[in-house]
């Protein structure tokens, strides 16, 4: 009895193993292609007092190739000597229809 559920058990492991091989290659279906666009910063965190990278939060409208104008905010690490400032465009890239996953373009 215990050798059949070892076996039941050793079999369905290597189903699974073979699942998940077989899931993880090839090309993905539906691949993600940035799109690249702008902010215009509408508001900024304070810049603080401290040295180095700091936390920043940036509010702005998000405008690209399929996005006229949507409001956006992000928190990112930035340098405190090259604070951005309302007025600003800042480059940006996102996944085409997701502006709300905008990220910096470096």
């Amino acid at each position: 009895m215990v050798e059949i559920a070892m076996l039941v058990i050793m079999a369905t492991l290597l189903v699974a193993m073979i699942v998940l091989y077989r899931r993880g290659r090839g090309e993905p279906k539906y691949p993600a292609t940035p799109e690249r666009g702008s902010v215009h910063v509408t508001g900024v965190s304070p810049r603080p007092d401290a040295e180095g990278e700091q936390f920043v939060t940036i509010t702005g409208n998000l405008a690209g190739p399929s996005v006229p104008d949507q409001v956006v905010y992000g928190r990112f690490v930035w340098d405190v000597n090259s604070w951005p400032a309302i007025g600003e465009e800042i480059p940006v890239v996102y996944p085409a229809g997701k502006p709300d996953r905008w990220q910096i373009a470096r």
